[in-house]
């Protein structure tokens, strides 16, 4: 316990210890600050003037800290920062009140103020009140100010930022907490979740959040999270919590658990409807009890599934990219070419499916050094047969990475056509061959030229057609596509595989805003020893012999 050190024993019974060098006596007229040999500092209750210049004389002698003097007059630390500064520029002359010449309230007469207060107890709100008087917000605030009017229902109050940041640090449990009856449930396990309860409270940091709460909700995210995961042990935070919680980091731009250190834990709960939302060890031992779960699959084909009945146009034109994922921890991966490094390095990669509108569909995550062809045969075909209904056509475009006409052949007898730009060397054609285009995109008119034949892709035992689109470049570049659509005009085969970038530019702003490439977890899961990698000496071997 703190105690000023003393030589004579005259310190009053009731005072309140700041720190080891200060204290405070209060009586119903006066305010008395005492150190260790005796009274030092006094004002009265009401001057407000003389409480500040005993903030900031205080800190800035080093007799207490903001926090603790904050504590003891009932105010705010970056009030105390604040008149500190100003003591320190100015003394106690910055603190003296210029003369201000008496005047009175033009705008609320008795009038005025009989209709305003007969508003204002019909519990209309401020705002309201004065939208009814035709006078504006400040007008009513200062005059409850003056007591011109007055606010009846003042235990109905909305809770200011800066009483509940006080409220929350004077916390005996932890900061912001205040639902104590139920944490004792949730520590004996006795609560299955706790219950989200709202009050008014002003200038919430993070309310914003709640305008997006109904765009999410209709993305089943919540729907589909409760009918997949199974309820999570008894506690506090149970899995609409947790569910909410994560929504709501993303929304705010929080990308990592450990970020949540850097945000105000009350301000958070009242979003969330709870006291204080969930500390960071908390968050984390719910994330891996949902990750016990084992039910990430499920929940990721039942969203792509929601999606896509919502919207069934986004499954004409579905866009394929890997996207690597590099490593840089001390357990041993295999490497893979990253494409932004230009290198060959420990790494992950998940292949991604964007719909027709470049949102993301689903994505997979495969075994070691996959190729992007494999995984579209093995993986990713399967998942876009269960998302279409009937005998509807869909277009797979990726880049040169995926190219092998015999695969082709074989997808489009399944019912997929491909989209792909031409892989390998090939002659320019005549530029008498290409004809201009012009389309709007985006607002933005566009022009191509362009050219089109049927090309024989030259397959062992029979022929196989396929449409080769090609854009003539203005330095005489020719980009080639091939394609085995052929019931669209060449200038939208050109728009589509073109959009292909659309799908780059949402690797990129992941990566900037939701940080995409980082790793939630460091921990190791055992690899399939019976897996299938390619062999780099046999793959040398193999270009020898076509050589």
């Amino acid at each position: 316990m703190k105690a000023l050190q003393h030589s004579l024993p005259f310190l009053p019974e009731e005072i309140q210890i700041i720190s080891d060098k200060i204290g405070v006596v209060r009586n119903d007229s006066d305010i008395v600050f005492y150190n260790a040999s005796g009274p030092i500092y006094m004002c009265k209750v009401d001057d407000k003037e003389g409480l500040r210049i005993a903030q900031g004389m205080f800190v800035d002698l080093k007799l207490a800290r903001p926090k603790q003097i904050a504590s003891a007059l009932g105010v705010n630390a970056s009030t105390v920062q604040r008149n500190k500064k100003k003591y320190q520029d100015g003394g106690v002359k910055a603190f003296a009140k210029a003369a201000v010449p008496e005047r009175t309230p033009y705008k609320l007469d008795d009038e005025k103020c009989k209709e305003i207060q007969e508003n204002i107890d019909k519990n209309l709100s401020i705002r309201s009140a004065a939208e009814e008087a035709g006078l504006s917000e400040g007008t009513i605030r200062n005059g409850l100010k003056r007591g011109d009017l007055k606010k009846e229902n003042s235990e109905n109050k909305p809770k200011s930022t800066s009483e509940r940041s006080s409220q929350d640090q004077e916390s005996e449990s932890g900061i912001a907490v205040k639902r104590h009856s139920e944490r004792f449930f949730a520590r004996k396990g006795l609560l299955e979740e706790a219950k989200p309860r709202f009050e008014a409270s002003e200038g919430v940091k993070y309310g914003g959040v709640l305008i997006a709460l109904p765009v999410i909700l209709s993305q089943g995210l919540l729907d589909i999270g409760k009918q997949v995961y199974k309820k999570l042990s008894n506690g506090f935070f149970g899995l609409q919590t947790i569910f909410l919680t994560l929504i709501f980091m993303s929304l705010l731009r929080i990308k990592t658990p450990e970020q949540l250190t850097r945000h105000s834990p009350g301000e958070l709960g009242i979003v969330l409807g709870l006291d204080r939302a969930p500390e960071v060890k908390t968050l984390r031992r719910k994330i891996e009890e949902l990750g016990n779960q084992g039910n990430a699959r499920e929940f990721a084909d039942l969203l792509a599934r929601h999606w896509a009945d919502e919207n069934p146009d986004v499954l004409g034109f579905l866009y394929i990219d890997g996207h690597v994922r590099p490593y840089h921890g001390k357990n041993k991966l295999p490497k893979t070419h990253v494409a932004q490094k230009r290198l060959c390095m420990p790494a992950t990669t998940d292949f991604w499916v964007n719909g027709t509108d470049a949102q993301p569909l689903f994505f997979v995550t495969t075994e070691a050094n996959d190729t992007l062809l494999s995984t579209i045969e093995n993986e990713i075909l399967p998942e876009i047969k269960q998302l279409v209904e009937g005998d509807k056509r869909v277009t797979l475009v990726f880049d040169r990475a995926g190219w092998s006409p015999k695969t082709f052949k074989k997808w489009y007898d399944m019912g997929f056509d491909v989209m792909t730009y031409r892989k390998g060397s090939y002659e320019p054609w005549p530029e008498e061959c290409f004809q201009e285009f012009e389309i709007k995109i985006c607002n933005k008119k566009v022009k191509y030229n362009l050219g089109q034949r049927s090309v024989n892709m030259g397959l062992k035992n029979e022929d196989f057609w396929m449409r080769e689109v090609r854009r003539l470049c203005d330095n005489g570049h020719q980009t080639s596509i091939i394609t085995t659509k052929q019931d669209i005009d060449e200038i939208f085969v050109a728009v589509r595989m073109f959009s292909r970038w659309k799908q780059e530019n949402f690797f990129r702003y992941m990566g900037i805003e939701f940080d995409f490439n980082h790793l939630c977890t460091y921990d190791v899961e055992p690899a399939d020893l019976e897996r299938l990698v390619p062999n780099p000496a046999i793959k040398e071997k193999k270009k020898s012999l076509k050589k």
